[in-house]
């Protein structure tokens, strides 16, 4: 048979993946290990999809969403982003996932390389892979809080980096960066003439820290901003994103959108259209049940002395297990899965740099989540899965 395009082979699988689908297939499983929100999508959502199916709303949109969606989306980014567009600059996607394997599609070619978050997001990498585009980490470590520093960027930068890939709220991480570290990014990029990919998926839920959106900082039209609807409204599954590009690129976005997907399905964007403008009580209501379990958390782990990254935003928890993982935390967690019926996500599966570490989704009811974390051993703690013996303080 013929032969698939030899690049394709150089596309990581999702180690995230790997062990959900292995936990699937057991009973009584602890599940922390995807980012799925564990509220209901709100009433209001569900009923303008049940709305658009019952009125036979099931036709072709436009290329860039129904107009109404996308009006209210430009209202929405001028009053909560500080992000200031017009309609043709806001194209619906099918979920954040199509938005970013898009925008790369659009700035990458064969060889050209994009700096990318480590530990980030697996899909960063793996678009980039399937792009024939080479992902070039850049390395986030824990002694500098996970944040990125220019004078580490530079080092990295070749004739051929095209795109850095920013990401706050951070996911796996669940760093917030502050207005001074976007700015020093956009500078940066400046400087070496880069396009700049900034992922704010989980831009409502922060704690402490505001969110800033990169684009609302963007002096010279280089920011692409990918945005979901997934975790915001608890609506992973109905997979309605949305893209917001420089000012020009209409014409040339209309044809990617009809080559890719044509539309994404009407009844779809009717939900996402009831969200935006809907109640918003609910998103708030999911902010402060995250909240609380993160707090619920971060007390077991400091009970036991586990250390963790305490998070500004996002649902999850990265938490510190190179004590126990004997430098293969993805073995050590697919174990823990086997052993203890609690699956988690390898830091690994996010990059070189989260070898040793987990992430948990929090987005789980509190009696999960106090079961999962028990299960982790504490350092000194002889019940592990894979034991050695280094001990690491609790933050």
């Amino acid at each position: 048979m013929p032969s698939l395009a030899p690049h394709v082979a150089s596309v990581p699988t999702s180690g995230i993946r790997r062990i959900f689908e292995i936990a699937a297939k057991l009973d009584d499983v602890a599940m922390l290990v995807v980012g799925e929100p564990d509220v209901p999508v709100p009433h209001h959502v569900a009923d303008a999809a049940r709305r658009a199916w019952a009125d036979d709303r099931t036709n072709y949109t436009p290329n860039g969403g129904v107009p109404a969606l996308r009006e209210a989306l430009v209202a929405k980014l001028a009053r909560e982003n500080d992000v200031h567009v017009d309609v043709e600059q806001v194209w619906v996607t099918v979920g954040a996932t199509q938005a970013l394997h898009q925008t790369m599609g659009l700035l990458l070619a064969a060889g050209d390389e994009v700096l990318v978050p480590d530990p980030g997001y697996t899909t960063f990498t793996m678009n980039a892979r399937m792009l024939d585009a080479v992902p070039v980490p850049y390395a986030l470590s824990p002694d500098r809080g996970f944040v990125p520093h220019v004078d580490d960027l530079e080092k990295l930068v070749t004739p051929r980096t095209r795109v850095i890939i920013v990401n706050s709220p951070s996911n796996p991480l669940g760093v917030v960066y502050e207005r001074e570290v976007l700015q020093s990014l956009l500078d940066f990029a400046a400087r070496h003439d880069l396009w700049v990919i900034s992922d704010e998926v989980y831009e409502y839920f922060t704690y402490g820290t505001p969110h800033v959106s990169l684009a609302s900082l963007d002096a010279d039209d280089r920011v692409f901003s990918v945005f979901s609807t997934s975790k915001t409204y608890a609506m992973t599954g109905v997979r309605v994103g949305y893209l917001v590009t420089p000012r020009g690129l209409a014409d040339t976005m209309r044809t990617v959108q009809e080559a890719a997907i044509s539309c994404v399905a009407e009844p779809d964007q009717l939900a996402a259209l009831a969200a935006v403008l809907g109640d918003h009580s609910p998103v708030s209501e999911a902010r402060e049940h995250y909240r609380s379990n993160l707090e619920l958390a971060k007390g077991l782990l400091d009970e036991r002395g586990i250390r963790y990254l305490d998070p500004q935003g996002a649902f999850y928890l990265w938490i510190d297990v190179g004590h126990a993982s004997r430098g293969d935390v993805a073995a050590w967690a697919e174990d823990l899965l086997f052993q203890h019926r609690v699956a988690v996500a390898p830091g690994s599966a996010f990059g070189r740099s989260g070898e040793g570490w987990i992430r948990v989704c929090l987005a789980s009811s509190p009696e999960v989540i106090t079961r999962g974390l028990a299960a982790l051993p504490a350092p000194g703690d002889p019940r592990r899965p894979l034991g050695r013996a280094s001990v690491v303080s609790s933050d």
